[in-house]
């Protein structure tokens, strides 16, 4: 898993590999800049222990170096840490950039059955889980074993002896890290689940905190909000403490490596092939710099595991199956003639929905959907609009299968109103005119009139051009509809589905808004899903569906002699 995650972070680091090479050559010049100093220091430290008289402007000089190689070294520092946050950024910005396209992608079934919370999550802080952690750590790898493979070098180069000690006892700090990040792994990937059921939670509850109110659900949530905190610093603590092992493991092991080094390299002084001091001390500053990228790697575990989990969430998320590529064959000059022949469908395959289903619609009929909760009306919208496909069975617009015309032109020819509104963060024209932007402000206003909603935006502080914020907020429910109802007057598509359209319109501008509809219903083949049956008195067929079957077809006066199903249903209200 860790090295398919490797491999799906090195796929996007690719298209930056230059900015990376540069980044790369400067923490080379830093980890051979600085891995000289010591040496420097060694020779500066042989000068003034010498038992000759001190040369000072030779020490000076030396001084002069390693200020000045200390200032190319941060230079060189500073300019790579610019460079690493620059392909952090751009990193980021295709992950998700991918991920938003992947979800325009993915069948809605998916998204249907994926908590809103759990996707926010992947695209948000998941993928800022994977800037902070992979990213960054890959150049921080790249220069700790610059500085290893250099030090080694180095020290068997100045006494193969103490550079031996040193690479004997190396491994222990490493089979420790290796050991201990075996178990932090599967803490952190539960850890990220959590957070995303978190941030799921949080958002419903923001949501609909009116309804929380209404039944004094304050203490249930709290207590909920409680348990999924509990359940985070439960995992979230054992995750961190034994990520955080290894860092004082490892730097335990290479204070021994220390201690051992200057034990051995006592010896020797004191030996008969004595090294000098300052050559000493020039080995004990390379073995601090050669065990400092151990502790630099170990240090980084934690967020590096919490990387990796959060890189399986996205990689599982943008593998998803994607919707089959809809024909490209385009849909146009529709009349209206609407057939589905033997169709099936269901949402699992545990519970049965819509079977054998057959109908005909001749072009320019108003065909009203009515029955109980559940019954398939909203299903069968999905299906003329190929939301869902059918499992089986032909849906013809036209006499032309749907599946074999692209989506957007099916699409185009429909317009479609429903009883949950969606408005973007904009002005009201931005709003009205989305299913047409070229459309004049005159056209616009013409619409707002016939939807009724010229008064309350006329009495707003820029008119058309006033900036409502996401979904309409400060707006009411019921001018949020009214202004979709506007968005598909403006459109005048061949096609209209009317899911019940007025649900959160008063009476008094329910009735003349049904006058605009009659106004854009007519010639046009229009399907209407409505609770409210006396708003389909005047539809041309009536469908009474239960169970995902039309149980009763006919206009209402041929359904009321018939004394059903319907008969029932409208005398009930």
């Amino acid at each position: 898993m860790k090295q398919s995650n490797l491999s799906f972070i090195l796929k996007y680091l690719k298209k930056y590999r230059f900015l990376l090479f540069f980044s790369s050559i400067l923490s080379l010049i830093f980890s051979l800049l600085i891995l000289l100093i010591p040496y420097l220091v060694g020779l500066v430290i042989d000068l003034l222990i010498g038992l000759n008289l001190v040369n000072m402007n030779q020490v000076i000089m030396y001084c002069i170096i390693i200020a000045s190689i200390s200032v190319v070294a941060s230079i060189s520092q500073y300019l790579s840490e610019i460079i690493n946050n620059k392909i952090c950024f751009f990193i980021t910005k295709d992950l998700r950039n991918d991920l938003n396209s992947k979800i325009h992608r993915l069948p809605l079934k998916y998204l249907d059955n994926q908590p809103i919370g759990d996707v926010v999550n992947r695209i948000i802080n998941d993928v800022e889980t994977i800037s902070d952690g992979l990213i960054m750590g890959f150049n921080q790898l790249f220069s700790s074993i610059v500085t290893i493979i250099t030090c080694l070098i180095i020290m068997f180069i100045m006494n193969y002896l103490i550079a031996l000690v040193v690479f004997i006892l190396t491994p222990l700090s490493l089979l420790i890290a290796r050991f201990i990040s075996k178990s932090t792994y599967s803490l952190f990937m539960k850890q990220s689940t959590i957070k995303a059921n978190q941030t799921g939670f949080i958002n419903e509850m923001i949501t609909n905190e009116k309804i929380i109110q209404l039944f004094d659900m304050k203490k249930e949530i709290s207590d909920k909000s409680l348990n999924l905190n509990n359940k985070i610093e439960k995992v979230g603590t054992k995750a961190i403490f034994f990520s955080s092992l290894v860092n004082p493991s490892t730097r335990f092991i290479n204070a021994m490596i220390y201690a051992s080094v200057a034990f051995v390299g006592a010896l020797i002084c004191i030996g008969s092939n004595p090294i000098k001091i300052g050559t000493l001390s020039s080995l004990l500053f390379y073995v601090n710099h050669y065990a400092k990228p151990f502790n630099e790697i170990t240090g980084i575990i934690s967020e590096l595991q919490n990387s990796f989990a959060s890189t399986s969430r996205v990689r599982e998320l943008l593998s998803q199956e994607e919707e089959e590529p809809s024909n490209e064959n385009e849909l146009i000059n529709v009349k209206g003639q609407i057939e589905l022949e033997h169709v099936y469908f269901s949402y699992s395959k545990e519970i049965k929905l819509i079977e054998d289903f057959s109908l005909k619609i001749k072009p320019g009929t108003k065909v009203a959907i009515v029955g109980p909760t559940g019954c398939g009306k909203t299903t069968l919208i999905n299906l003329l609009m190929r939301f869902y496909d059918p499992i089986k069975g032909v849906i013809k617009v036209d006499k032309s299968n749907i599946r074999d015309v692209s989506k957007k032109s099916l699409r185009d020819n429909y317009g479609m109103v429903l009883q949950d509104t969606w408005l973007k963060e904009g002005t009201i024209k931005d709003n009205v005119k989305i299913g047409k932007e070229n459309a004049s402000d005159e056209e616009v206003i013409d619409v707002l009139k016939k939807s009724h909603c010229i008064n309350f935006v006329s009495q707003m502080e820029s008119g058309i051009n006033t900036v409502i914020k996401e979904d309409g907020e400060g707006l009411s429910q019921g001018q949020k509809q009214l202004l979709c109802v506007s968005r598909i007057m403006l459109t005048r598509p061949p096609l209209l589905i009317l899911d019940e359209a007025t649900s959160s319109i008063d009476t008094r501008t329910e009735m003349k808004i049904q006058e605009a509809f009659n106004l854009l219903m007519e010639g046009r083949t229009c399907f209407i899903v409505a609770h409210r049956l006396s708003t389909i008195k005047n539809a041309d067929l009536i469908l009474v569906m239960d169970n995902g079957n039309i149980i009763e077809v006919g206009n209402h006066n041929q359904l009321m002699k018939k004394e059903g199903f319907y008969y029932n249903l409208y005398n009930s209200q």
